[in-house]
């Protein structure tokens, strides 16, 4: 698993050839904004008798690679168990700086409060979701709320927050990170220093041999919210690396961490949705 991880930055190659859970591509490049990388795909479960909470995923590619398509397998892994899933690219470095992919991130959001009942879902009960720079985008717009309302969202129908392996705690500014984030003040481009007692319930998971992105910075956000006195839940993963807690989504590799089983049974908690066991089709782990 590491040997075949190590070679996907992005997942490219690991969207290509693992297997996928069973889940209907709903929607392809839908247009969120004006610019060629604000669209969105939508997936949906194969089979709905009610509307479905939203999931919104945020990937991760350090702002300045990345592609919806590499992510597609776990958006239909999220919707085979149970959710309306939105997955938007968004505009990247050198295009644009901070907070430029943070404000799409939030016309993401209200793309899906405007549409997501069209494919089955519930746009009062959206999750936010985000691997490693995606994660940051989805605890920034629960954090700061500023991001969502300048996009026309209530942050109230932001149910919960998933972040995955995720930099919330990166000052002084060094490299590429100031580059990308150097125009901003610099406190306010930290998680850790916006958390706040009334966020969105959240839960952050990490790998403990993530070399990638300290584990440390988890650590910190979770003390944070909880000195603030959020809603907040952690898990750590032993020996799983940056891009091994995402494979542990797919179906060849569930068995080495309960990624996304913590996930989907947090998601159900937040928005009040039966067991999505009950939505994952038969075969599909």
């Amino acid at each position: 698993m590491a040997a075949l991880c190590a070679a996907c930055t992005p997942l490219g190659v690991f969207a290509t050839f693992t297997s996928r859970d069973p889940a209907i591509l709903t929607a392809h490049d839908q247009p969120y904004g004006p610019g060629g990388r604000q669209s969105l795909d939508v997936y949906a479960p194969r089979r709905m008798d009610v509307a479905r909470p939203v999931a919104v995923f945020l990937y991760g590619g350090g702002w300045e690679r990345g592609r919806k398509w590499d992510y597609g397998w776990v958006a239909q892994a999220l919707a085979a168990r149970g959710y309306v899933v939105v997955l938007p690219d968004y505009r990247l470095y050198p295009q644009v700086r901070f907070p430029a992919f943070l404000n799409d991130s939030a016309q993401a959001v209200r793309w899906a409060v405007d549409h997501a009942a069209a494919y089955g879902g519930d746009p009062s009960r959206i999750v936010l979701l985000g691997h490693s720079a995606g994660a940051y985008n989805a605890v920034m717009l629960g954090l700061e709320p500023s991001y969502l309302r300048q996009a026309g969202v209530d942050p109230a129908r932001i149910a919960g927050l998933v972040g995955i392996a995720g930099p919330y705690d990166f000052l002084p500014l060094k490299g590429h990170m100031a580059d990308v984030f150097g125009g901003g003040e610099p406190a306010a481009t930290q998680p850790v220093r916006l958390a706040r007692a009334d966020a969105p319930p959240m839960l952050l998971v990490t790998g403990s041999a993530d070399a990638i992105v300290d584990p440390q910075e988890t650590a910190a956000l979770d003390a944070a919210l909880r000195a603030a006195g959020a809603r907040v839940e952690s898990r750590s993963y032993p020996g799983v690396g940056h891009n091994e807690i995402m494979a542990a989504m797919s179906r060849p590799f569930r068995d080495r961490a309960s990624v996304l089983s913590d996930i989907t049974g947090f998601m159900e908690q937040v928005t009040d949705a039966p067991s999505a066991h009950a939505f994952v089709t038969q075969g599909a782990p």
